[in-house]
């Protein structure tokens, strides 16, 4: 007598909401991201970047109108009416000998503070991550509990201090703040970044005979050209925007650009046509800046992937 075989327990269930053996169905969301991950999506990334560009814009046509033309109708209408542009305000503004000597201030404070800041973070960094000496982690705490001192705790008694050592108003004064203020971040973004490159390439190094230097600057460097790049770039940013730091510590022949647009705005507010094209000169230089150095910054971060 024979039997027909029956179900066991041990039978796969049938799938559940659709035909045996077919695909799983897909989500509401998963088939509105698919149909808009194309041509769509870059499309409004277009758009969403034409009108975070459009304040940028309309400061360049504003500098390139004269002040008549800027106080009777918006920046829109020369788009129209091309006749209405000129470089005639950029002549007058690179004219002024108290533009171009603030211009100049802001370099001489921005890039020696970007690259004390970059090089003795990178320092601090691999010491902090890689040597052994006494203290090194109470003192990396210690540097990790400067993040939290806020500038405007350290205006007044830094102030005395300078005006104690005759530095205040110079230019090595706003200089030595900044780098003051930006090594703590900075060591620590670095320190954490190092401690993340494998033990084994560092013992291969002094294995070899590679002393300390050496291994920071052939194996600690080219790894972290990522996170030295971006610090680089955002402290550069930093220090060329930066406003409240000038104000306390730079006199009329040691302020930036910044302080000097804002005097220009207290005693001229309606002076558009001084204020547009200085506004957009401190605003182009950081712009090639970050530009110029996005390559070597793609160039570190595929370097560093392989580590």
């Amino acid at each position: 007598m024979t039997t027909t075989p029956t179900a066991t327990a041990d039978a796969p269930p049938a799938p559940q909401g659709g035909a045996a053996g077919g695909a799983p169905k897909r989500s509401l969301a998963s088939r509105i991201v698919s149909r808009v991950g194309g041509g769509v999506l870059q499309v409004l990334l277009v758009v969403v970047a034409v009108f975070w560009l459009l304040p940028t814009l309309g400061l360049f046509v504003a500098s390139l109108r004269d002040e008549a033309d800027n106080n009777a109708t918006g920046w829109w209408t020369a788009l129209l009416a091309p006749a209405q542009l000129s470089l005639d305000s950029y002549g007058r503004l690179l004219g002024d000998s108290g533009f171009t000597s603030s211009f100049w201030n802001t370099v001489w404070i921005t890039v020696p503070s970007t690259l004390l800041v970059v090089v003795i973070a990178s320092l601090a960094g691999y010491a902090f991550a890689w040597m052994e000496f006494p203290g090194r982690d109470w003192l990396f705490l210690v540097v990790v509990g400067l993040l939290v001192v806020p500038v405007q705790v350290a205006l007044i008694p830094v102030a005395q201090m300078y005006g104690f050592l005759g530095i205040f108003g110079s230019i090595g004064g706003v200089i030595l703040f900044h780098v003051a203020f930006g090594l703590p971040f900075a060591i620590f973004l670095l320190r954490n970044f190092f401690a993340g490159i494998p033990r084994d390439l560092l013992e291969a190094a002094r294995m070899d005979g590679g002393k300390e230097f050496t291994i920071f600057r052939r194996v600690i460097i080219p790894l972290g050209g990522p996170a030295i790049a971006s610090l680089g770039i955002f402290q550069f940013l930093w220090v060329w925007n930066d406003l409240l730091i000038a104000m306390v510590f730079a006199d009329t022949g040691s302020q930036p650009m910044t302080r000097a647009l804002q005097s220009e705005m207290r005693q001229f507010g309606t002076n558009i046509d001084v204020l547009a094209p200085g506004a957009f000169l401190s605003l182009i230089v950081p712009l090639v800046v970050f530009f110029a150095f996005q390559r070597y910054y793609v160039a570190g971060t595929l370097a560093g992937s392989v580590k």
